[in-house]
């Protein structure tokens, strides 16, 4: 997905990194930093899962990129910052595979992430 900002490419860095803050915009999500990235819990209960994400490659300001390495979901994000004459445009791209979801049903996957962190982008970037 992409989005144009208003903002620098450094602020929009700055917001979209918040990682702890996108936990916000997830429902029964709580993010924490870990030691090589980030760990977003999901949980309603003492039923939940981990979807841990280990930074493979960052260039502040203008690109970070993630894999998720969790048993339940797997993938990769790509979060990339260029700088434009209006401010900044953002392109975040995520594969993400959900243990148990059969392959015939990835566009659904695909969509409903596609929703949920264009929520979270959006809101972020408010």
């Amino acid at each position: 997905m992409v989005r144009q900002v208003p903002l620098t490419q450094q602020q929009t860095w700055e917001r979209l990194t918040d990682w702890e803050r996108h936990g916000d915009y997830v429902p029964f999500t709580k993010v924490s930093r870990t030691d090589d990235g980030i760990l977003a819990r999901t949980a309603l209960g003492r039923i939940g899962f981990d979807d841990p994400m280990r930074i493979v490659d960052q260039h502040a300001p203008a690109i970070c990129r993630l894999v998720k390495t969790g048993s339940v979901v797997r993938g990769d994000v790509e979060v990339r910052i260029d700088p434009a004459s209006h401010g900044s445009t953002v392109t975040w791209t995520e594969r993400v595979d959900v243990k148990g979801v059969p392959r015939v049903l990835d566009p659904l996957v695909a969509l409903a992430g596609r929703f949920m962190f264009g929520r979270v982008i959006d809101r972020l970037l408010a």
